[in-house]
């Protein structure tokens, strides 16, 4: 499977150019030069932030203006007006880029002293991310960034409790281009990091063949279970996680094999991306590393890092438990059947035939175990594929090949990096207005002494600051404002910080700025915003699970007996939860079933043990019903 074949079947026809001559020959200049610009900067010598990002996000615009025209009715595959509307535009792209690589110097000797230059520079470089945005992934995405834009604009009028004193048009154009609070900002970082390295990784891999090893490796071992190579993902990314500390960094770590094989078997490119990017954001909640979050915990609460890792072990199992199920009843109701066991491949002959690609991996996972940075990782992964190639001469890439892989994955990257940029104006938007800071203020006082509200405003907050914050400054920030409202509300101190940090995950996989599901759709080759949506309907058991804390003993902090009865009563709640989501058990709920389902799921989940009860015979009820009116 040709990733490069996955990312045009993922446009409609009329979204994509077919150039040919001297187009194409610039397009694959531009692309390689991009390539390895950053292999160079991830394993030899980095550059400072707004460098690399400038550099990564400038060629990436170049490269969407030379590919997707602006209208449908462009043309595709030769020079007419638009296109040379696209080289002014193009032209454009390297000016905003130049300005800021020459001028960096004298941008930070004159800040907050801004010259007309620069704000001419900056709105030219903001109309370029939004109008990429709009051909590459749609108005809505773009629709969000202005109304972002105008809210920073009109602060002083805004209702009250969103108001704000409003910022000129040269404080907002120059903090969002000039700054790394912009569109040079965390997210295009991400993009233009360790994403790019481990897409490129995943373009090698299938160039040489090692995709095609990895996917028949999946299916000789899991083609017998429904939904197999997707449940394999969810185990392979909670144990990835569970070490790398970064939910993007998982994405892409254990995506470049799990994506195509979900794929392969059926699901959706969307899908495939959101089952990678709910389960890749389940590592950081599962011991025992948990990101940074865990040791910063152990410190606020003044307890033991093992008794963290204890306690978060038990709701980390229950949120992995939430996302098989949805990949199971998802399998059930799309059909996947597992595969005869006559057209599986066979397990030995495939070792034998690809037993040299393992080599990239072994090397991947000791790097990353070696606390060496996700872009080191990937750059080694890069270099040991290409190095593993040559071991086999049906393998091993000649000149062409090589130019091919490193073009194909510089195009991959296109979606993810241009979502990354727009996400950045958000995230400027959200900074420059203290909105982030403002919302958790006021969800907490507008809680009115009830936990079950105060929980379901924190994750609100929490959803906002995500939008401006990586996940650890997220927690910091949000257990400082949240934190001692909660324990004013009877909540022990534990369980505050506990829902916190579970909620401070939630951007990773929350539209409208999903980092992990929009790196998941990069690999994938879907849509970022249709990827983020999927991945916070999978994503459920993040929102359900810190609110069974606040009044179950979840974490172990309890009588033996209520643990037992909380984790059996939470883990049949949530099949019947994701049963209600997928509207499928056995076969298809109707609606009575559906709304039955619910009530048992909202049963379960309630802090009363009779009522938990009487959810268990009501889900035993639908249960056998379908059972004996015949599986579909």
């Amino acid at each position: 499977m040709n990733p490069e074949k996955i990312v045009i079947e993922e446009q409609s026809a009329s979204a994509y150019r077919t150039p040919r001559g001297l187009t194409a020959i610039f397009i694959t200049v531009v692309a390689v030069g991009l390539s390895l610009f950053q292999l160079y900067t991830a394993g030899i010598s980095p550059l400072a932030a707004i460098y690399q990002r400038s550099v990564h996000l400038v060629l990436i615009m170049v490269l969407v203006f030379s590919l997707y025209p602006p209208f449908k009715t462009a043309a595709k595959d030769r020079v007419d007006i638009f296109m040379i509307i696209d080289w002014l535009l193009i032209l454009l792209c390297l000016v905003i880029g130049a300005y800021i690589w020459i001028e960096f110097n004298a941008i930070i000797e004159r800040q907050g002293d801004w010259i007309t230059m620069d704000v001419i520079m900056g709105a030219i470089a903001l109309c370029l991310v939004l109008e990429a945005t709009r051909r590459v992934i749609g108005f809505f995405m773009t629709a969000i960034a202005i109304i972002f834009l105008l809210f920073t604009y009109f602060g002083p009028w805004m209702p009250d409790l969103l108001a704000h004193k409003g910022y000129s048009v040269e404080r907002i154009v120059t903090t969002l281009y000039l700054t790394t609070e912009g569109i040079w900002g965390l997210p295009t970082g991400v993009a233009a990091t360790f994403v790019f390295v481990f897409i490129l990784f995943g373009s090698f891999l299938e160039c040489t063949g090692g995709g095609d090893f990895f996917i028949d490796l999946a299916y000789s071992l899991t083609g017998r279970m429904t939904g197999g190579p997707a449940k394999t993902a969810i185990l392979a990314s909670g144990f990835m996680g569970s070490v790398s500390g970064s939910a993007v960094a998982n994405v892409v770590t254990t995506g470049s094999f799990t994506i195509p094989m979900m794929k392969k078997v059926g699901y959706k490119p969307h899908v495939a991306g959101a089952i990678e990017a709910a389960a890749s954001t389940g590592g950081q909640i599962m011991p025992p590393i948990m990101g940074a979050g865990a040791f910063l915990m152990a410190e606020f609460t003044n307890t033991s890092y093992l008794y963290i890792v204890k306690i978060a072990i038990v709701p980390a199992i229950l949120y992995y438990l939430s996302v098989l199920f949805f990949v199971h009843f998802e399998a059930k109701k799309e059909g996947f059947k597992p595969i005869a066991k006559a057209d599986l491949p066979s397990f030995w002959k495939t070792m034998k035939d690809g037993l040299h690609f393992l080599l990239p991996v072994i090397i991947l996972i000791y790097v990353l175990f070696s606390n060496y940075s996700p872009m080191m990782a990937g750059f080694v992964a890069v270099i040991s594929t290409i190095a593993a190639a040559m071991l086999r001469r049906r393998t091993r890439l000649n000149l062409k090949s090589l130019i091919k892989g490193l073009e194909t994955g510089a195009r991959n990257a296109v979606m993810v990096s241009v979502a990354c940029g727009c996400a950045g104006i958000i995230v400027g938007c959200v900074s420059l207005t203290g909105l982030g800071l403002k919302f958790s203020s006021l969800v907490v006082s507008c809680s009115g002494g009830s936990p079950l509200l105060a929980i379901i405003l924190i994750g609100m907050a929490s959803l906002v600051l995500g939008m401006g914050l990586p996940v650890t400054a997220s927690y910091i920030v949000l257990v400082i404002l949240a934190g001692p409202a909660l324990m004013d509300l009877g909540l022990p101190i534990i369980v505050a910080h506990m829902i916190v940090f579970w909620y401070s995950q939630d951007a990773n996989v929350t539209p409208p700025v999903s980092l992990a599901a929009f790196a998941g759709a990069g690999i994938a080759g879907a849509s970022p915003m249709k990827t983020g949506f999927a991945s916070w309907k999978i994503a459920k058991g993040l929102y359900i699970i810190p609110i069974i804390m606040a009044y179950r003993p979840l974490l172990c902090n309890g009588p033996v007996t209520e643990v037992i009865l909380t984790m059996f009563f939470t883990t049949i709640g949530l099949i019947a939860f994701t049963s209600f989501l997928e509207r499928f058990l056995f076969k298809r709920l109707n609606l009575v079933e559906t709304l039955l389902m619910g009530s048992a799921a909202l049963a379960l989940f309630w802090p009363n043990y009779l009522i938990s009860s009487t959810g268990t015979l009501l889900l035993a009820g639908i249960t056998g019903r379908q059972w004996f009116s015949g599986k579909s």
